[in-house]
């Protein structure tokens, strides 16, 4: 199926599929074999396979009922993270029907680079407006690059007359061997505040993060050169190599055992197979002025587990 605003060059291979609710899902494919699928429903990242066809992401074997997405991939968080209120604690953006964008306006040529993409979009119904009333216009490209990597890019577009705020997440699922040998670089030295102690302000002492127990911290990165976040896994010796841009945050969550067993949505033992490392903009929301648009941008790749965070730059 041929459609304008799906790019690839003569050697890439995209394919239209539907899943077992219907749903359209386009598959990305690289010439190494490397492959990502996307959803039009909630614009979500549901598979991101390497050329021998080992998944990157988590993807929960309890599925749900449209118009929900299924816990795993990467979910689009807009134009909330967790915050209470009249809207859903993540946003509704996760669980709307997108479109592919006919049109996008460009973006700078490494948003694309070689890589087979595809541009969607996302404008609020008649129900959206009447929770948060604010016209708007979310873009999003997923690209697939010629090595492999997965690069998100999102734009938010104010089309309203007044200002309105809004936080962002990519909530991404990490597929790992075990969650008890996964240990995460990038963010010590940081400070973070705790979901777990009513939001309270720390500093990360250790050297690393490693997991024994529940998780769910937002740390506050400084202003100035992104740092890259490295996820060490060491039984599948994998190492997600993280980079963004626009996103000061990370949001770092696992449920453990006893909050997982209560999730609907979660098999049993579950949590043990994936961390989540997520590129936000949840601390100081972004205000768009009427005409102002906002950019954010992930890029992961996967690397030997002999990396580090130290051996790495942007």
């Amino acid at each position: 199926m041929a459609h304008p605003a799906v790019v690839s060059d003569c050697k890439m291979a995209i394919e239209w599929v539907k899943d077992s609710k219907g749903i359209d899902q386009i598959v990305l494919r690289n010439p190494r074999g490397a492959s990502a699928k996307v959803s039009l429903q909630g614009g979500q990242v549901i598979s991101w396979r390497n050329a021998r066809g080992d998944e990157y992401l988590f993807n929960s074997s309890k599925v749900v009922k449209a118009p929900k997405v299924n816990r795993g991939g990467i979910a689009i968080c807009f134009p909330q993270f967790s915050d209470c209120g009249s809207l859903e604690q993540q946003g509704f953006a996760r669980n709307k029907l997108w479109i592919v964008d006919e049109a996008p306006p460009p973006l700078p040529a490494k948003s694309s680079n070689g890589s087979s993409f595809i541009d969607l979009l996302l404008k609020p119904s008649k129900e959206d407006l009447k929770i948060w009333p604010h016209s708007f216009e979310l873009r999003l490209r997923v690209c697939l690059g010629l090595n492999g990597n997965l690069t998100l890019t999102s734009r938010v577009r104010n089309i309203t007359g007044k200002p309105f705020r809004f936080s962002f997440a990519y909530h991404s699922y990490l597929s790992v061997s075990d969650i008890s040998e996964v240990r995460i670089e990038g963010l010590e030295t940081m400070d973070y505040l705790d979901n777990l102690c009513k939001k309270e302000r720390f500093t990360d002492q250790g050297d690393a993060i490693t997991f024994e127990a529940e998780f769910d911290r937002l740390y506050l990165l400084p202003l100035g050169p992104p740092n890259i976040v490295a996820v060490l896994d060491h039984q599948r010796r994998r190492t997600y190599v993280i980079r963004r841009e626009g996103l000061s945050d990370v949001v770092v969550w696992n449920p453990w055992a006893k909050k997982a067993k209560a999730m609907a949505d979660m098999g049993v033992d579950e949590y043990r197979r994936m961390v989540c490392v997520d590129g936000a903009k949840v601390a100081n929301p972004i205000t768009l002025k009427p005409g102002e648009e906002w950019t954010g941008r992930l890029e992961i790749t996967v690397a030997p587990s002999s990396f580090n965070s130290e051996g790495l730059c942007f």
